[in-house]
């Protein structure tokens, strides 16, 4: 899992670079149980373990960090010392380029706590920084991996009661459910390690979750992983990641098709051109949302003809709010700004009269009724009639979701 420390790079050649792999888990103990399995079979690699816990009047939380493992060099030349107080990318930056530092070609394992929202965090931790070290000039980007404890799967990704603050980028995240924030991490894994009591086999209903959830992910056992390989141990740019994690993060994409899997767990996508009646919407929500364990996605409503509106459940706990605005063709300082995904989204799938605008749902839970589901959704979109009434009209409708009427 971590390269030769012998080895060393021809006269002439560009040294290599580390090798920097994420770990999270739904539980400390799965967590740290692939840590020791890695640190037994591969005693050159660094386990960096953070905690973040929130201070009570700094608005940056305490940051603790251990490291075990490596060589003797490692540990002499990047101290890594406790209790530090601040924004823990910042924080975790300066750790990581010291261990690169003591040793160059350094496989280093950051193992981050739940606190953390993933995706924004790695994305804020290895930003490019003009004039001084970034982590491109010293790491490749390694997988992200996720340790599951099937045991509590189907209990945190349906956690309503609690709450949570996640860490994100450079700030705390507005409160949300536990279950969306265990379901977060699941989502932006590349590798899924599902751990079960004993060598028993893991339940195939919770394969096939994680599955549906992360469609892109490799899943694999945690009591017998393989010792290498590219959902281990592959290597890609620190770019390339980059546009992964920011693409995650679009409040318009392309959901991807369904995974083929046994019936304990079934998927479907919902698309819709024309916009949503904000009332017949909200109406709807109980014919739309029985049995969904998760839907994320964007809407148009006809009374915010502007507005992107973001739609995302976790459990039972649905988050519909304004996240975005439509892209228009003549607005060029909004094309500039959006990302090259977003652009290349909007291009291919523009309409002449409706443009960008446009409905797209995923839905995840076991054994959904799709008919039920698309028709109550079906159901909601403005009518021929009501669409030739135009956004003058729209504007007037009540809106059970956001408020009376849509601001001016």
């Amino acid at each position: 899992m971590t390269p030769d420390p012998k080895r060393r790079a021809p006269t002439g050649e560009t040294p290599p670079k580390g090798l920097l792999s994420v770990l999270v888990g739904n539980t400390p103990e799965v967590r740290g149980e692939f840590a020791g399995q890695v640190s037994r079979r591969h005693p050159e690699a660094v386990t960096l373990s953070v905690s973040i816990q929130a201070g009570t009047t700094d608005p940056y939380p305490v940051v603790q960090r251990l490291t075990a493992g490596g060589s003797s060099s490692v540990d002499e030349a990047a101290q890594v010392s406790s209790g530090a107080t601040g924004d823990p990318a910042v924080i975790l930056r300066q750790d990581l380029i010291a261990l690169r530092r003591a040793r160059r070609d350094v496989h280093v394992l950051l193992t981050l706590p739940r606190e953390v929202d993933l995706a924004p965090f790695l994305l804020r931790l290895w930003r490019s920084r003009i004039g001084a070290d970034s982590l491109d000039d010293h790491y490749d980007c390694g997988p992200v991996l996720a340790t599951v404890d099937s045991a509590t799967l189907l209990r945190d990704v349906t956690d309503v009661r609690r709450s949570a603050r996640l860490w994100a980028d450079g700030g705390w995240s507005e409160p949300l459910t536990a279950a969306e924030a265990a379901v977060r991490q699941i989502e932006a894994a590349d590798t899924l390690l599902m751990a079960t009591p004993g060598d028993s086999p893991t339940p195939e209903g919770a394969v096939a979750l994680v599955r549906h959830l992360n469609s892109r992910a490799h899943v694999m056992p945690l009591r017998h992983p393989p010792t290498s390989g590219a959902a281990l141990t592959g290597r890609r740019s620190p770019a390339r990641a980059r546009e992964a994690w920011a693409a995650s993060l679009e409040a318009v994409t392309l959901l991807p098709a369904p995974p083929d899997t046994p019936p304990a767990v079934s998927s479907l996508v919902w698309r819709a051109r024309r916009p949503l009646h904000p009332g017949r919407l909200a109406d709807a929500l109980g014919e739309v949302m029985l049995g969904v364990l998760r839907s994320r996605g964007h809407l148009w409503f006809a009374n915010r003809p502007d507005a992107v509106i973001h739609w995302r459940s976790a459990g039972p706990h649905l988050d519909v709010r304004e996240a975005d605005r439509w892209l228009e063709e003549s607005d060029t300082h909004a094309w500039e700004a959006a990302s090259a995904q977003r652009r290349t989204l909007a291009s291919w799938l523009w309409d002449d009269y409706y443009g960008e605008r446009r409905c797209e749902i995923g839905f995840t839970g076991p054994g959904l009724d799709a008919e039920r589901i698309m028709g109550a959704l079906d159901g909601a979109l403005i009518t021929d009639a009501e669409l030739s009434l135009g956004p003058a009209v729209w504007s007037g409708w009540p809106d059970p979701l956001f408020g009376a009427t849509a601001p001016d």
